[in-house]
């Protein structure tokens, strides 16, 4: 598994370096961006499209991150939940496991009332 892991990341890598080359004319222009309201105006300085990819992907990673720490703690408390009620449940298994056995026959209709008279 270590192996294949370790091909896939080289054919990854070997795929952006192939993609940067090709695209280097592109990537390499100069765009500015402007925002326009009524209230505000605001232009940015010129950035290459490289900076602003980088930027992006950057910000999915952070993101993403944030996601998966957040849904880590979630499962987390999940699973503390459950093994409360498993352990809750051995303890009832338990106790009704040392209750002895009577050879009369009580009916699930009868209560505790019932049965001590």
């Amino acid at each position: 598994m270590k192996h294949l892991k370790f091909i896939l990341a080289i054919i990854l890598m070997l795929f952006v370096v192939i993609v940067i080359v090709q695209n280097h004319g592109a990537m390499s222009e100069q765009v500015a961006f402007k925002i326009d309201l009524r209230f505000i105006k605001y232009t940015t300085t010129a950035m290459s499209l490289y900076f602003i990819v980088t930027i992006a992907f950057l910000f999915g990673v952070l993101v993403t991150g944030f996601y998966g720490i957040i849904e880590r703690f979630r499962l987390k408390r999940e699973i503390k939940t459950l093994v409360s009620t498993s352990q809750e449940k051995d303890k009832e298994l338990n106790s009704l496991r040392n209750l002895p056995i009577t050879s009369d026959d009580v009916s699930p209709s009868q209560t505790d009332d019932t049965e001590e008279e």
